[in-house]
């Protein structure tokens, strides 16, 4: 089997515009939440939210400000300069893909356009809402940008699909089905209905006052994560592919595993999750005792961060350190598990683990080594999980070179 080895990164969160914006930004503890100004915000009971700046999208033609949605956008900004950090691989179109996940795909499209046809009239719904609003829109469109004729897969699961993503880009390359892949995942999803759907089954933190505490994941005062979005795309390719073209290589994809907990449409089950991390250890060849380092998934919400933990207890016997950056970005739903590989990969590549932050009383039950300051690391293997609702559990073991 061929190994996938990690040659680009991109990023577009709110912490920054690009992948070395927003590390240094994680390491300094530095947050990206705040009031949601927009007029409709004040008559729900969320008001608060982690966004990207709207600058984000200056680099990109009228064409695509117009005719993509923000998500679409937010993935073309961060592939581009994935594919930039690669080195723009000279690469056959058809042996490169593309895989970018995403939970609610252009909702802010299909918001927009309906309230359109009901306030104005069909004859006012842009002629672009399909095309901006599904959810395949975001790898579809950067297919196109680059040229990738090996598929253009949306894995939509949830806040696991930026991790589904990760893991079919390894597959891909394993199989031999292409030599490249451009993966990961996107959201932006923050709109009146999405933020309202959430609050309404207590997923969401309602701290409206302080919304840089509000995400306090393994926190004993915890209610519920901050609504984020962004999007992180990593570059994929054949061990041989890379090192036949000098490309620097930052890591390797070398687990993956995703199952599905069967158990609750909202609820994860513990049980479930602790094996998909053993399933994603065993496919990396790996013992639990070689993982130095795990990035949780770690919502901030009152039950996942103790299944969480639990399940963490469960298949990594003596965890190592870990670390919940969505205190810091907020929750990117579905490019959450992408976020936490680029975040494992760069921990690993400088030596350092970003803090947790807001974590000022340890809840007791989840019993973890949680990182509450820039901490050395010496890892060479990293574990990162990744839930949604549905019961999609994912993992991924990721290496150093």
């Amino acid at each position: 089997m061929r190994r996938a080895v990690v040659t680009g990164a991109g990023a577009v969160t709110p912490l920054g515009g690009g992948v070395e914006e927003t590390w240094a930004a994680l390491l300094a503890g530095a947050n990206g939440a705040g009031p949601i100004t927009d007029e409709w915000a004040g008559a729900l009971p969320v008001r608060i939210a982690a966004r990207v700046d709207d600058g984000f999208a200056a680099g990109l033609g009228v064409p695509e400000r117009r005719a993509r949605d923000r998500a679409e956008q937010l993935a073309l900004v961060a592939g581009r300069e994935a594919w930039a950090d690669a080195g723009t691989p000279d690469a056959d179109p058809t042996r490169v893909a593309v895989v970018v996940g995403t939970a609610h795909g252009g909702i802010a499209t299909t918001v927009a356009m309906q309230d359109t046809l009901v306030s104005d009239g069909y004859r006012r719904v842009s002629p672009h809402t399909i095309t901006m609003a599904m959810a395949n829109g975001p790898a579809a469109w950067l297919s196109l940008d680059l040229r990738a004729q090996a598929g253009a897969r949306a894995p939509v699961s949830a806040c696991a699909a930026g991790a589904e993503a990760i893991g079919q880009g390894r597959d891909l390359i394993r199989s031999g089905e292409a030599d490249v892949v451009v993966c990961g995942g996107v959201e932006a999803s923050i709109v009146p209905l999405s933020l309202t759907g959430f609050a309404r089954v207590r997923a969401l933190s309602t701290r409206n006052d302080e919304p840089q505490r509000a995400s306090r994941p393994f926190d004993a005062d915890r209610d519920g994560f901050v609504m984020g979005e962004g999007a992180v795309l990593l570059v994929l390719e054949a061990e041989e592919h890379a090192r036949a073209r000098r490309a620097p290589v930052l890591g390797a994809v070398d687990g993956a595993a995703l199952t599905s907990d069967a158990f609750d449409i909202v609820g994860g089950d513990p049980g479930n999750q602790a094996r998909t991390i053993s399933l994603a250890l065993r496919s990396a060849g790996l013992d639990p005792a070689d993982v130095g380092l795990v990035h949780a998934h770690a919502t901030s919400t009152p039950v996942g961060d103790v299944n969480e933990a639990e399940a963490l207890r469960t298949a990594l016997p003596s965890p190592p350190p870990v670390t919940a950056t969505k205190a810091s970005t907020g929750h990117l739903l579905g490019a959450s598990g992408a976020l936490g590989a680029l975040v494992a990969l760069l921990a690993m590549r400088d030596g350092v683990v970003p803090p947790t932050i807001n974590l000022d009383a340890p809840d007791p039950d989840v019993d973890l080594d949680v990182v509450t300051a820039p901490r050395a690391t010496t890892a060479r293997h990293a574990l990162v999980d990744a839930f949604g609702f549905g019961g999609h559990s994912a993992a991924l073991v990721l290496s150093r070179d």
